[in-house]
């Protein structure tokens, strides 16, 4: 089965009744765990972005606090799981602030995590890619955003 396009769907959707659209967000929602996700925050946690910006720093908490440490691989491992976690929640919210402040509590997180990522280069290469991500994001923002995240940036540097 091929995928048609979004403007497809787009086009189709336009016709559609509201009770047939929510009968197809419902079905939708059944199949995978990220369209739920998705919903949710776009039904109730998108009215208040600072709440969900809170919810997702205390997951990304849970998940720094169950890093395995035993070993580098282990670490690099959980981490990366980590940050695919945080790009999905940025997805969700599709707020260029939202992510520079989520990614800036990841990169803090992960500056201040035992054992230090200096001694390892994977881990290291990552942090510094989030950071020139980071800077790249707040180049687009406005002119006080960008100084109140550069003084947060700045506090990032190793």
């Amino acid at each position: 089965m091929r995928a048609v396009t979004v403007r497809e769907i787009n086009q189709e959707l336009t016709y559609r009744s509201p009770k047939e659209l929510r009968d197809l967000c419902l079905r939708l929602s059944r199949f995978k765990k990220e369209n739920k996700e998705l919903l949710t925050y776009l039904l109730f946690e998108s009215s208040d972005e600072q709440s969900y910006i809170d919810s997702v720093k205390r997951e990304i908490d849970a998940q720094f606090e169950q890093i395995n440490r035993k070993s580098y691989y282990l670490v690099k491992k959980s981490v990366r799981k980590i940050l695919s976690t945080t790009r999905k929640y940025i997805r969700y919210s599709l707020k260029k602030q939202t992510e520079v402040e989520l990614l800036i509590y990841f990169c803090t997180k992960l500056k201040n995590l035992s054992p230090s990522i200096k001694k390892s280069p994977g881990l290291l290469n990552l942090y510094n890619r989030q950071i020139e991500a980071i800077i790249k994001k707040v180049s687009v923002l406005h002119e006080d955003l960008r100084h109140d995240y550069g003084v947060e940036i700045s506090e990032l540097t190793i």
